[in-house]
Order: C-alpha cells, then sequence, then structure tokens
C-alpha cells in the first residue's frame, strides 16, 4: 500500500469537489479499493500503486476538464473515470468558458475580426462606441492567453480622468478613490475567472489591475496589456504606454473618440496616435459602429438618439454662424 499526495490548484476546490461535496463523493464510490481523504486543495489517496497511480492521472483529467469549462458535471467526471472523452460542449469561435461553464465568442463579426486582429498582431486598436464589446472581447483573450500559458501576466490599465467627479472628494485612500474608474475591468474577469482563483492571481499579481500613471517605466515582457477608454489619454501619456511593449508581449487600446472627457484645451492621445501610426506596418485596427451593441436593446436606441441631438445641434449651430456673418456691416 503507498500514499499519493495530489495537489489540485488549476481550479477552485469548490468546483472540483462540488456542493456538498457532491463530486468527491460520486469518486469515492467509482474507486472503491481506495482510502481517499481531500482538504483544501490536497487530495491524499491509500492503495496499491497501480491503481493509486490510475487515480492521479484521472485526477488531473478531470482538474483540466474543469479549468478549460469553469464547470464540472457528474457526466463530466463519469466519462473521464471511465476512460471515455467527455462531451464537448461544441460552440463556433469560443475564446474561453466564462463562470458557471458560459462560452464566450465574438458575438458579432467586428468582434470576431477584434479576435483575429489580436491573434495575428502584437499592437491592436479596437474603436467604437460603449457597448460594443471591444474591451470584454480584449479581456477575454488575455485571460485565454494566461490559460494556456502563452504569456505570464495580463495587465490593464485606465487613465483615471475626473469626468464630472473629482477625486478629492472620494472617501478613502488613493487605491479607495481611483477603483471606482478600474471597475468595468474588474467586472469582465469577474465574468471570467471563479472569484477564489482571481484573488490568488492578483494577490500574485499575475494580474494587474492599475492606473495608467503606474506604468511608467516598466517595460512589460510576457503580458498582455489592454488600455482601455484611450481617448481620455493624453498624447504623452500615449507615447509613454506604446513604448512599454516588451518581448512576447501583446498590447490592445480601447477607445471611443466621440467621447472624450479630457478638458477642451488638452489633445486626445488616442486621436494623435492614430494619425501618427497610421503608415505603421504590423499594427491592426477594428472599428465597431453601433451595430455591434449588444447590451440592452434600449443602449443602441439611446446612442442613436444622441447623434441625432449633436448633429442637429451642430446643424444649428452652423446655421447661427452663417445668419450672423450675414448681418455684418458691408464694408
Amino acid at each position: 500500500m503507498i500514499e499519493r499526495i495530489i495537489i489540485i490548484d488549476k481550479v477552485d476546490p469548490i468546483t472540483f469537489y462540488g456542493v456538498n461535496n457532491s463530486n468527491m463523493h460520486l469518486i469515492r464510490n467509482l474507486f472503491p479499493k481506495l482510502r481517499i481523504a481531500a482538504r483544501g486543495s490536497v487530495i491524499k489517496v491509500i492503495g496499491e500503486e497501480g491503481e493509486t497511480a490510475d487515480f492521479e492521472k484521472k485526477m488531473k483529467q478531470i482538474e483540466d476538464h474543469a479549468e478549460k469549462y469553469n464547470k464540472l458535471t457528474e457526466e463530466a467526471i463519469l466519462d473521464i473515470i471511465h476512460g471515455e472523452a467527455p462531451k464537448e460542449m461544441k460552440h463556433d469561435d469560443v475564446i474561453i468558458y466564462g463562470v458557471n461553464g458560459k462560452p464566450i465568442t465574438g458575438r458579432t463579426p467586428n468582434q470576431q475580426k477584434l479576435v483575429d486582429a489580436i491573434n495575428k498582431y502584437d499592437l491592436t486598436f479596437a474603436l467604437g462606441p460603449a457597448g460594443t464589446g471591444k474591451t470584454y472581447i480584449a479581456i477575454a483573450m488575455a485571460v485565454r492567453m494566461l490559460k494556456n500559458r502563452e504569456i505570464r501576466k495580463i495587465i490593464l490599465s485606465r487613465p483615471a480622468v475626473e469626468a464630472g467627479e473629482k477625486l478629492g472628494f472620494l472617501p478613502g485612500d488613493m487605491k479607495d478613490k481611483i477603483d471606482p474608474y478600474l471597475q468595468p475591468l474588474y467586472d469582465a474577469l469577474e465574468d471570467m475567472i471563479p472569484s477564489p482563483k482571481l484573488k490568488e492571481y492578483m494577490d500574485a499579481k499575475t494580474i494587474q489591475i492599475a492606473p495608467l500613471a503606474f506604468m511608467r517605466g516598466r517595460t512589460l515582457n510576457d503580458a498582455v496589456i489592454v488600455l482601455d477608454e484611450a481617448q481620455n489619454t493624453t498624447t504623452h501619456q500615449i507615447k509613454m504606454f506604446l513604448t512599454r511593449l516588451g518581448m512576447n508581449a501583446k498590447m490592445i487600446i480601447t477607445g471611443d473618440i466621440t467621447q472624450i472627457d479630457l478638458p477642451r484645451s488638452v489633445g486626445s492621445g488616442l486621436v494623435q496616435a492614430l494619425k501618427v501610426l497610421r503608415d505603421v506596418n504590423g499594427i491592426g485596427k477594428v472599428e465597431f459602429s453601433k451595430k455591434d451593441i449588444i447590451r440592452h436593446q434600449l443602449v443602441q436606441k439611446i446612442v442613436e438618439a444622441y447623434e441625432k441631438y449633436d448633429n442637429n445641434n451642430q446643424s444649428n449651430n452652423h446655421d447661427n454662424e452663417n445668419t450672423d456673418q450675414d448681418r455684418l456691416p458691408l464694408s
């Protein structure tokens, strides 16, 4: 009789063991000759060498399945232990499986173009209105590359621009003041990575979320770096950010040049970067439109209503300028 110790470290033990340890009860029933004890991320098994070796192999296969799909069912456990390939959750163009096994895919042609561009280029711009999924897809691609061990870390950043709110009036220390700007990035990650694993990644700095100012002086290797809301960067900030790109790294920059919150006297770094880099080879660019909006159906109508309102205002302002010119005295 020998004892083996198996470490379950790729997935949350709660996912692996099941609600009320239902998965472990099933596994114990399927290996009646073995003595199995599980606590935390450690499984101890005692039995004959061949049986314990087979048990360890099956546990690792089950763990790999749970990591891929963020879900573990009794059917999958039975298939793996009986030596059969578990039924694949077939979906076209799945990027990753989110929390509870939800498939995350490119749901519009432009989202799929973004997936292809990120695969092809080391620097990709994703431009378009809110709700088109450009940031969500960028983060999903970063998580996939991390899970596939193509990179060692993910770095997500945003400029902390005071869009109608003053940081000084918000409660708490600097982290508390900055976090509201970064919350959409946390929200996306929480859709894709179970909470215990996400906390582990963030504690180990495998996933880092920080305001843009924290990027200065760094060279970012073996990473996916996502800059969100890039239209609110200054020209100096985006140049600083672009030059952080290191070896075996990908950079994804998202923004909406119609929603610039900078003071009128400050030029948008994103707008300038698009002009400066337009003739540089090896850079991807995907432009989204209101047709790509995948939030509540009202969001698209709201965007269209504001576009109509802005166009009418511009037309009225132009007419007023012409009227004023007509009133000028003749020289």
